[in-house]
């Protein structure tokens, strides 16, 4: 039986006073979740909040294809209700919000996803990234127009593309899906934290031995590069 355990820091990041994004973290059934929500006070919030109290209340006792079924349709009524709220509050309102969501059953994963935040995977020492940004760079890099080095430095770096409560058409979530391996680790985090740490140093904190959660190194690290976001990670290791 394959041994999984977590670790979840949460910081409002080096500039910011409030904390848009949230996290969900259910080793019982084996789901994770790192959400950034977009919209500005209170309407970031409800909207990362919201994705969490659904995602937080599965039940228990689904088998993988039933959970991953539940999180799909769970995050697709919170978007429809978000589309629903924004509307009530005004012409102007967005109330949006990114996800990631791991799933780990019976020796494999799956990752959904839509917007920016990103899932990592910590493999024999290699750090590879699993889920594909939905932004304006990440479209600009696959067109050739900007190199991906220069993507974080772009002007329109923060523009996503899709995001849980934005566009008025129903949600489409990406899907990855892979095989689960001893020692493996993965990163689930906000834009907060990959914008701010390069990959070589994410992989170093994220591979270090056990001792201080990795999450903390990492949200640590990130903080003392004054990260101007909110800054969330989870990460879970495959024992």
């Amino acid at each position: 039986m394959t041994e999984i355990r977590s670790f979840a820091t949460s910081h409002s990041g080096a500039k910011r006073s409030y904390n848009e994004d949230a996290y969900v973290e259910r080793p019982d059934i084996g789901l994770w979740a790192v959400a950034d929500g977009a919209g500005g006070h209170q309407s970031g919030d409800v909207a990362s909040g919201m994705i969490r109290e659904a995602l937080s209340s599965i039940p228990a006792g689904l088998n993988a294809a039933q959970l991953l079924a539940e999180a799909r349709a769970r995050i697709a009524a919170v978007h429809d209700d978000l589309l629903d709220e924004a509307e009530k509050r005004g012409p102007d309102v967005v109330m949006a919000s990114t996800v990631v969501v791991l799933l780990a059953r019976g020796g494999h994963y799956a990752a959904l996803w839509a917007g920016d935040s990103r899932i990592y995977l910590l493999r024999a020492g290699a750090l590879r990234q699993i889920t594909k940004d939905h932004s304006l760079v990440q479209e600009l890099v696959d067109a050739g127009e900007i190199p991906a080095e220069k993507a974080e430095q772009h002007p329109q770096a923060n523009i996503i593309t899709r995001a849980v409560g934005a566009g008025e058409e129903a949600l489409i979530l990406d899907k990855a899906v892979g095989e689960l391996l001893p020692g493996d680790r993965f990163l689930l985090c906000s834009d907060g934290l990959s914008k701010c740490l390069p990959d070589e140093e994410t992989a170093a904190l994220l591979g270090a031995p056990d001792g201080v959660a990795p999450t903390e190194m990492l949200v640590g690290a990130a903080l003392a590069r004054m990260a101007s976001d909110n800054v969330t990670a989870v990460v879970v290791e495959v024992r």
